[in-house]
């Protein structure tokens, strides 16, 4: 059979075996017919009013999310200013968490020239202290830092998209502030390996998880938020918007995804194939140990992973996720050097969590990386998908859209 995986921005064709192949894709949701209606009509229902000269803060997602900001924030912002608010008064922030920050050929490309050259637009700033308010600690004593905007602001908006997510159960809601505008050292708080390590901080699972209850939990120290969220379907069509109270809103759009992204196996499978769901997610390795993650829910012991994800920016190339890689000679040694006391580096969770996936399989890597960086990251170049696949015995799965799709094991 031919499959079609996503990947970069278009897309890769292979032949699998058709007798013991099985593709496994979220349920299809069509667009919204009028989105912008859609989102203005949330706005209503929501409530959203805004007090002549407040201070408003818009916290949106970055180049590495594929949130339509492009139509998302010109339409909350030609809302907000038909209720009240004086242009002067509104901040855009980007919410990079711990990622670099995005240059004005960027924010223009995710925020439309239009907006970046009618409003402040400032990228988040997680290694700079100073540019942070303080709200008590985290449970390990770390500082709790928001970004000062935010935390200033009379009316906080939250942006952004909701789909499960591979440590902090869904993205969207909470995950907008923390660990959107919070500074590194909170972030590696919450994101320390014992908290990685759980079971219940997987995919699709919020009440228990330690990571997103204490995610939920900072963020309301900030006080009162507004969240505008949106669901996407594979063709990043609007297919639902959850406005309101930053919890319950993204707990409405959390069973909304629920629905149509998990679905259920019978038995584990020997071969699994994964993308990270096309550009930006797949824009870089960092993010790519997502779509290994929704592979490995499915995958048996001792069985393998292929990934299916471009790169188009390397790991990236020098940054902590590629130093981490390259300081250790396997997995294992990193898992043992996360758990040395003291030890935090940043963004080791994704590091510690491909190394407790290859605990359970081999995973290849296809790509657009040199076969030497594919291997410094502890990985196995894969050239020919389909021809893997077909040398390999046993039961295969596709995931078409990666994370987009989580499997769950019906036991």
């Amino acid at each position: 059979m031919n499959v079609s995986l996503a990947y970069g921005r278009g897309s890769l064709d292979i032949e699998l075996p058709d007798d013991r192949t099985t593709v496994i894709s979220p349920s299809h949701l069509p667009g919204l017919p009028d989105e912008r209606a859609a989102v203005f009509a949330a706005l209503d229902d929501a409530g959203l009013r805004v007090k002549p000269d407040a201070r408003i803060t818009i916290v949106h997602t970055d180049i590495t999310r594929p949130t339509p900001n492009d139509r998302l924030i010109p339409w909350l912002l030609a809302y907000l200013e038909a209720v009240g608010a004086r242009r002067e008064n509104i901040t855009l922030l980007n919410g990079l968490g711990t990622h670099r920050p995005n240059t004005r050929a960027e924010l223009e490309q995710m925020l439309t020239p239009e907006v970046v050259a009618a409003f402040r637009c400032l990228n988040h700033e997680p290694e700079n202290d100073d540019a942070h308010e303080q709200f008590g600690v985290t449970r390990t004593g770390a500082p709790v830092l928001i970004n000062r905007h935010l935390a200033h602001a009379d009316l906080r908006i939250v942006t952004g998209f909701i789909e499960p997510h591979f440590f902090a159960g869904f993205s969207g809601g909470p995950k907008g502030i923390m660990p959107a505008v919070a500074a590194l050292k909170t972030v590696q708080s919450n994101h320390g390996a014992h908290h990685i390590g759980d079971r219940r901080a997987t995919f699709g699972v919020l009440d228990g998880n330690p990571i997103w209850e204490e995610m939920r939990d900072i963020a309301l120290r900030v006080g009162p938020s507004f969240l505008l969220n949106v669901t996407l379907n594979e063709q990043r069509a609007i297919t639902g918007v959850f406005a309101g109270d930053l919890i319950a809103a993204h707990r409405r759009g959390c069973e909304f995804v629920r629905a149509g992204a998990m679905q259920r196996v019978e038995q584990p499978f020997d071969v699994v194939v994964t993308t990270n769901s096309g550009y930006p997610l797949d824009m870089n390795l960092y993010q790519a140990v997502k779509g290994m993650r929704a592979a490995e829910l499915i995958v048996r012991d001792g069985g393998t992973v292929i990934m299916a994800a471009e790169c188009s920016e390397g790991v990236p190339h020098g940054s902590p996720h590629d130093r981490l890689l390259r300081s250790v000679p396997d997995g294992e040694a990193l898992l043992s050097r996360l758990h040395e006391p003291g030890f935090a580096w940043p963004e080791q969770w994704q590091g510690q969590i491909q190394a407790l996936i290859q605990r359970r399989a081999t995973v290849h890597l296809h790509s657009g990386l040199d076969e030497a960086t594919v291997r410094a990251a502890h990985l196995v170049p894969c050239h020919d998908i389909a021809a893997l696949v077909h040398s390999l015995p046993g039961r295969v799965a596709v995931l078409p859209q990666g994370p987009l799709t989580i499997p769950y094991l019906a036991r």
